[in-house]
């Protein structure tokens, strides 16, 4: 694989892409260029996703088909589409284009096809045909595969709470995963898709993990974590506090990097939401609300030396603040 064409992460991409829609509608300003420029020149992956979105716009030329429509179409009046969708419509058009060349190690496919999926900043809750309650956190998709033989979820993206249904019913109930999976034994568990891994947590009862492409089986009981790997399971380690604050609206840390912090509000907030390497480990406990990141990112202000840089209303980086020195904490 070369590296024109290594797989970047989805984070990365979101990024990329968010910049090509604003620099594309010919709207942006000198400083969100100035801007680009940086976000470009600091990271070797960040230059890598936008020569293979560059890439992409170069296999578009001459072809036709509703692919190429909707990455045209999405392109016009797209800063109004980004203000109002974030990664609705026009982040769909754009999937649909990235399918074709770069295939879902990038952009996932799987959600958009997905049964049953939530946007960024939803939560939804379901009940399947066997009792079992499902609840999907944010940009979450699974897939139901019930049969004679078994009740199976695959977790295409995000995050899912599980409490299972009829103890009654001889099918195993399996949740699955690209890198593993996990049957229940009569439990409550959540079980999310992690950039290196898949993290599951039992809270209550038990949970059997197995490893995609290994033989390995071990059961997680109530209280346990494990990061499971396609070919490996992780160390068995105690739940970390606040693992499943997210159902009550909530993001709960102790001593957690502000990078870390920043990384899971992101996954509730529409565009791009980062941290400056200078400010990035610095240390915070506290609670904060998922609903309204607007809120959460103020809340860190009175505690840590950092202020909000907002260069559009999508585009927000929590940086050191020119008032309080940034000593780690």
């Amino acid at each position: 694989m070369s590296i024109t064409t290594r797989p970047v992460s989805s984070q990365v991409l979101d990024a990329a892409i968010a910049w090509q829609l604003c620099l594309d509608c010919g709207q942006g300003s000198e400083a969100e260029r100035e801007e680009f420029a940086k976000w470009y020149a600091a990271s070797e992956e960040h230059a890598r996703a936008w020569m293979q979105l560059g890439m992409l716009d170069q296999r578009f030329v001459g072809t036709t088909g509703p692919a190429r429509s909707a990455l045209l179409r999405s392109r016009e009046g797209v800063g109004r589409q980004v203000r109002k969708l974030g990664r609705g419509v026009a982040g769909v058009a754009i999937a649909l284009g990235l399918t074709l060349f770069l295939g879902d190690r990038y952009l996932p496919v799987n959600y958009w096809l997905a049964d049953l999926r939530t946007a960024t900043g939803e939560q939804r809750t379901i009940r399947l045909s066997d009792n079992t309650l499902i609840r999907l956190n944010t940009h979450s998709a699974v897939d139901v595969r019930f049969d004679a033989k078994q009740r199976r979820v695959v977790l295409q993206d995000g995050e899912i709470f599980v409490e299972t249904g009829s103890h009654n019913d001889p099918r195993p109930f399996i949740v699955e995963t690209d890198e593993g999976s996990m049957r229940a034994l009569g439990t409550k568990f959540l079980v999310k898709r992690e950039d290196n891994g898949t993290l599951l947590s039992v809270l209550q009862s038990a949970v059997a993990a197995h490893p995609q492409a290994a033989d390995t089986e071990m059961i997680l009981r109530e209280g346990q974590q494990m990061l499971i790997q396609r070919h490996s399971l992780g160390p068995m380690v105690a739940l970390a506090p606040g693992t499943d604050a997210w159902m009550r609206g909530m993001l709960v840390v102790d001593n957690a990097p502000l990078k870390d912090v920043i990384a899971e509000l992101a996954r509730y907030r529409q565009g791009h939401l980062g941290v400056a390497p200078e400010v990035a480990d610095l240390r915070i406990t506290g609670s904060f609300p998922l609903k309204d990141t607007d809120l959460a990112l103020k809340a860190l202000m009175p505690t840590l030396p950092v202020e909000i840089e907002q260069r559009t209303h999508w585009w927000v980086t929590v940086v050191a603040s020119a008032a309080k020195p940034a000593s780690k904490l």
